[in-house]
């Protein structure tokens, strides 16, 4: 099995060699500066990872990893806007909004999120793209229900919102690849169990990072949530027991994967 760096590379030589439609003209170029300008890749990794531990190679993986990886690039593009999180800065440079103006961020989000499914229907089976649109549709609830609270989320309410917000994408990655590799739909329990536990964990890890880290460090702007009164697992438990709820959390992903076959 590749090591996390490879993989990562993998997908970063996919991404940038990938094709979009002609259609798109000259807002290729808004496309590739989100897609391209950064980021860690978590998504795609993780769906290669999952993928080469149940059996399937990375040829066969990588236009699945690389849809979530678009989906989740035209989430970042939206979010920034004005109209939802209004933030300047991403992977360390200007938001797609501030670099080519509202207008063309829009529309190079629409056309990553399409961009996405035209990967993901490249299948011969149309259960990728299944899975992706209701892993979309479940992030897009989970931003409705960030954007319209009022700030007052108890524990289960927060962890329902960064199920769907955040988790949902992540446990896709998991599914995509269980699905890709051929997995029977009744041995996926166990691999959607590991999903679930690590987008909790991101999750969790991101409030803190959210609170302790720099601009330099996160590649986005720092403290947003607390300034726009959001509820994170840092101002709901305090940054202590955050920390101490993601160590939890990381034991339950490492158990879920001792159970897991493969090499994982």
């Amino acid at each position: 099995m590749r090591d996390l760096d490879e993989l990562r590379q993998l997908a970063e030589d996919y991404l940038g060699s990938l094709p979009l439609a002609a259609e798109l003209g000259r807002l290729e170029e808004a496309l590739r500066y989100s897609l391209l300008g950064g980021g860690k890749r978590i998504r795609p990794v993780l769906c290669l990872a999952t993928g080469e531990a149940v059996g399937a190679s990375a040829d066969e993986l990588l236009p699945a990893a690389c849809s979530l990886e678009l989906v989740h690039t035209f989430s970042l593009v939206h979010d920034d806007l004005p109209a939802l999180d209004d933030d300047d800065l991403r992977r360390g440079q200007p938001s797609a909004h501030v670099r080519f103006g509202e207008d063309i961020a829009i529309l190079a989000g629409d056309a990553l999120l399409a961009e996405a499914f035209r990967l993901a229907l490249s299948y011969s089976t149309p259960d990728v793209a299944r899975e992706l649109a209701e892993a979309t549709l479940g992030m897009i609830g989970g931003q409705y229900l960030d954007v319209t609270t009022d700030g007052e989320l108890d524990r289960e309410s927060l962890r329902l919102l960064h199920a769907l917000k955040t988790g949902r994408l992540l446990l896709s990655c998991v599914k995509c690849a269980t699905i890709v590799a051929g997995v029977p739909p009744s041995e996926r329990d166990p691999w959607v169990g590991f999903g679930n536990e690590v987008g909790l964990l991101f999750q969790i890890v991101d409030d803190i990072l959210d609170a302790t880290g720099t601009a330099a460090e996160l590649g986005k702007t720092p403290g947003k949530d607390e300034a726009a009164g959001k509820v994170t697992y840092v101002s709901l438990y305090g940054l202590e027991r955050a920390r101490v709820l993601a160590d939890e959390t990381r034991g339950r992903v490492a158990a879920q994967l001792a159970m897991l076959p493969g090499d994982t």
